[in-house]
């Protein structure tokens, strides 16, 4: 079998790194945890409030591909959390070494502004949830991945996951 990232993405407060580090731990790889990769610049504006733009996110995706593919030449296979909120972005991630999937973990908006209000110790203030909710482009058939409603504790979510992705077929 050859190296496999697996993406865990959605908007802001859905659990990807909760859900990536579990999923990490359960397959034995490293996690990459993409807000780790953001540049200065890029947190304070989220910090501020402000939307990234295209032109900001362009350079934190190609980094974050970029270490991918280094863990890839290595032989590794990764768990990557990542917003990943729209097509072209992922398309980016997808230029990785080996074989990129996405799980994308859904969760009820009215949970996500609740969790976002009470969460503490992360940067991303609930005032961005909307425009992520907005620039959120689910995954397509044609795209490597599984939706994954948030239907329990993280290994729940991690187990569905899994058997999702081993049931999933191209279209």
């Amino acid at each position: 079998m050859g190296v496999e990232h697996i993406v865990v993405m959605g908007v802001s407060g859905t659990g990807k790194s909760t859900v990536g580090q579990a999923l990490a731990d359960r397959l034995g790889r490293p996690f990459l945890e993409g807000d780790a990769f953001h540049p200065e610049a890029n947190v304070v504006k989220m910090r501020d409030g402000v939307p990234l733009t295209d032109d900001d996110r362009w350079p934190w995706l190609r980094t974050l591909r970029d270490a991918m593919s280094e863990h890839a030449a290595a032989g590794t296979s990764t768990v990557v959390a990542c917003s990943s909120l729209r097509r072209v972005y992922r398309a980016v991630l997808r230029e990785a070494q080996g074989r990129v999937r996405f799980v994308l973990v859904d969760v009820p908006a009215d949970v996500l502004r609740d969790r976002m209000v009470h969460r503490s110790g992360h940067w991303m203030p609930p005032s961005l949830l909307e425009s992520q909710l907005a620039t959120l482009e689910p995954l397509q058939v044609d795209e490597d991945g599984v939706t994954v409603p948030v239907a329990g504790a993280p290994d729940v979510v991690v187990a569905d996951a899994l058997a999702a992705l081993e049931a999933w077929r191209p279209a």
